[in-house]
Order: structure tokens, then C-alpha cells, then sequence
């Protein structure tokens, strides 16, 4: 705990806040493989501030990798339990997010390798990855950077950051059905996205923000499904 806290602290150092904003992430050594990308699986929490608060998350997303869902998950999978490999946990600064997206390298409806499927939404992550809104949706010609489909959908709701945590949240009326994108933003993911395949060796899947216009890289695996 004193080796938490001290860690913690130092991070406040470089984030100019003795009680910073956190993401506190649990990662198995075997996550985010060629094979299974784990998604789901273990507990994240997002906007914790203050040691205890960031100690009693990580013992939760500890616990996490031995839940009923991860341990069936990974027999789905030919893997060891959770026991048998690593578990990681990750803290990192919290991005307060104008802006999330999911962003695959490769279309994951169709398998299609020269586009870029975006998904984009208002707010924090957990409403996106959670499936609780209808995302806005952008497909880029990855050679070209070239807008080929947009769909902008009717973002009913949206998560926000409160004093302690995340709360889920009705959109305002007039950003509802407004894009969350930008054009130059979706070439900008795509971009990012044409960028990283490389170092994967195969598409990808990126998670990612706007803060205050600047994008910020939250997550890069593998899309498991393309072959």
C-alpha cells in the first residue's frame, strides 16, 4: 500500500494535482493477444482520486481476474486461469474525454482492409464500450483518408465525470444528433489507425479521445476476428 501511494504521488508530481484524476485498468499478461482480446472482461474504473480510493480499486480489479465471467472466458479460450499468469494493473492520468472512439483498422463487418471504422460518441468511454448509446459511425478510405460513409446517430445519453467516480447521463437536446467528429478528426484516427497496424502486424483496434481538440491514444490490439 505505501509503495501504491507513493506512486501515486509521484504521478501527481508530473500531473501538477496531489489528488489527480486516475484510470485504474486490471491486464492479464495474455490480454489483448493475437487470439483474445479479453474486452470486458476485468474492471476498470475511471475518475478515482486519492490513495485509498485508488488502493481499494486496484484490489477490486485484482479480484476481477478470478470473476465467474474472466475465469469462463478464458476456458472459452484453451487459457490457463488467472492464477497460472500475471495480472496487471495499469493507473493512468484520466483523460476527460469531450470525445471517445473506438477506432478498427479493418471493417469488423465485413473484414474489409482498405477502410477505417470509426465509432464515436460523446463523453467518457463507458457509455460507447458499454453499448448503452448508438455511436456515430465513419468509415475513411485508408489509402486516401477519404470520408466514405457517415452515420450520425441520436446520442441519447453519455457519460460524465462527477466529484467520485462516473454517472451516465441524458445528452443535452442540441448535442444529440450533432456529429462528434469532425472530419479532420476522423482523418486524424484514421490516420493514427493506418499508423499503428504495422506494429501489430494485423488490424487493429484503437481506443481513443478528444480532450479540448488534442487526441490522446488510450489503447492499440489486435482485432481478434480479422484474419
Amino acid at each position: 500500500t505505501r509503495q501504491l501511494a507513493a506512486a501515486y504521488a509521484r504521478l501527481g508530481e508530473r500531473c501538477g494535482s496531489d489528488r489527480p484524476r486516475v484510470a485504474v485498468r486490471s491486464s492479464a499478461v495474455d490480454e489483448d493477444g493475437q487470439e483474445a482480446s479479453f474486452a470486458g472482461q476485468h474492471e476498470t474504473y475511471l475518475n478515482v482520486m486519492g490513495a485509498d480510493a485508488v488502493a481499494e480499486a486496484v484490489e477490486r480489479c485484482l479480484d476481477s481476474a478470478h470473476s465467474e465471467r474472466a475465469t469462463s472466458y478464458r476456458r472459452a479460450h484453451g487459457l490457463t486461469a488467472a492464477g497460472g499468469t500475471g495480472i496487471a494493473v495499469l493507473v493512468q492520468q484520466l483523460i476527460l474525454a469531450d470525445v471517445s472512439t473506438v477506432v478498427f483498422s479493418a471493417d469488423p463487418r465485413t473484414g474489409d482492409r482498405d477502410h477505417v471504422l470509426i465509432n464515436a460518441t460523446w463523453g467518457l468511454g463507458e457509455s460507447l464500450v458499454g453499448g448503452s448509446v448508438i455511436p456515430d459511425l465513419f468509415v475513411v478510405r485508408k489509402a486516401t483518408l477519404e470520408i466514405v460513409e457517415r452515420q450520425v446517430a441520436d446520442k441519447a445519453v453519455m457519460t460524465i465525470a462527477q466529484p467520485a467516480g462516473t454517472r451516465e447521463v441524458p445528452t443535452p437536446r442540441f448535442m444529440r444528433t450533432q456529429p462528434a467528429l469532425q472530419d479532420e478528426q476522423s482523418m486524424a484516427l484514421a490516420r493514427l489507425a493506418r499508423t499503428l497496424e504495422p506494429t501489430e502486424h494485423q488490424p487493429v483496434d484503437l481506443g481513443g479521445a478528444y480532450q479540448q481538440g488534442r487526441l490522446y491514444l488510450l489503447q492499440c490490439r489486435p482485432i481478434t476476428t480479422a484474419r
